[in-house]
């Protein structure tokens, strides 16, 4: 945003000022949806392990796990799971094993997506070169503290935690310490378990292409509230779709970077600089003052419905 001149910022705010703000809320409203097919979807994976938690408790844990990733980096996994064990006497380390298998199916899901947005634009991969795009790319990224080191130290600290309690096993297996980190390796993987487990195969596969299905509009119709993105067809939605969670990952939250993807998307399709940088910001906007209202009515909402569940008991 440096590099804009004073008229290029007033013509953004000007974009963001006259842009029709109910193609944004109807943004929100397919996110809910994919909130609550994500909620199903869960459900589903958690059932297996013996429990039957109720869809309005793991809706609000979900909603406030997405508030509460804005903090700190898979924050959000930890809480929504904490939530769960502790008003539906789950668990945590089984909860945590039934999230690691989301994910991943998450990162699963996103890579097909990038092979399919890749192919749909194949057209635009030699002109992103063309315009200079991936050296700015480039420079700019070199330019963010990545917290990929600090991750994988973590990980490899804990496989190497891991090497040294399996080899010692014998000789520390009577200590309490030791019978509590292996109850909870056991429910972690148990959780990790629930996929193959699942009784509902087809609603679970309806469900995991439905979310993306409605990530993908969520993220289209919001083209529409802006008259130099209204013609921008699917693919272009679906570009801004993959590239732009790639940027959530690389910066928490995705601000500042995330409006900066999506401007460089909508170059490519002949969107002028102000206007593209203008979606981005609205994209971004929309979906985070969504996050973070839902996550703070989650917080008003949890402990009046448990107080509700206890009277009732």
């Amino acid at each position: 945003m440096h590099n804009l001149t004073d008229k290029e910022k007033n013509e953004i705010y000007s974009s963001l000022i006259g842009a029709n703000y109910w193609w944004v809320l109807l943004s929100i409203v397919i996110m809910f949806l994919s909130h609550l097919s994500r909620t199903i979807r869960w459900k589903i994976l958690i059932e297996p392990l013996g429990y039957k938690p109720s869809t309005k408790y793991l809706f609000l844990a979900l909603l406030f796990g997405y508030f509460a990733n804005l903090a700190l980096p898979r924050l959000g996994e930890v809480s929504r799971c904490g939530i769960v064990s502790r008003y539906e006497k789950i668990p945590f380390q089984k909860m945590i094993g039934t999230v690691v298998t989301e994910r991943a199916l998450d990162l699963l899901s996103l890579f097909i997506a990038f092979v399919i947005s890749i192919l749909l634009n194949l057209d635009k991969v030699a002109k992103f070169k063309e315009l200079g795009i991936y050296q700015r790319t480039r420079e700019n990224l070199d330019k963010i503290e990545n917290p990929g080191i600090y991750n994988w130290s973590l990980i490899l600290f804990f496989i190497g935690l891991f090497l040294i309690l399996f080899k010692f096993r014998n000789k520390i297996s009577h200590f309490k310490w030791y019978q509590k980190i292996k109850n909870i390796i056991f429910g972690f993987f148990e959780g990790l378990k629930s996929l193959f487990k699942i009784k509902k195969p087809f609603w679970f596969v309806f469900h995991s292409i439905f979310i993306w299905i409605a990530y993908l509009f969520m993220t289209w119709v919001v083209f529409f509230s802006l008259p130099e993105t209204s013609h921008l067809g699917l693919n272009v939605g679906l570009a801004v779709l993959v590239f732009g969670a790639m940027g959530i990952v690389i910066i928490q939250g995705g601000i500042g970077i995330y409006p900066w993807i999506v401007a460089q998307i909508l170059v490519l399709f002949l969107v002028s600089g102000t206007k593209a940088y203008a979606m981005g910001w609205i994209l971004w906007t929309g979906q985070t003052v969504m996050i973070i209202l839902a996550g703070l009515l989650s917080m008003i909402l949890l402990p009046l419905l448990n107080n509700k569940k206890h009277e009732k008991a």
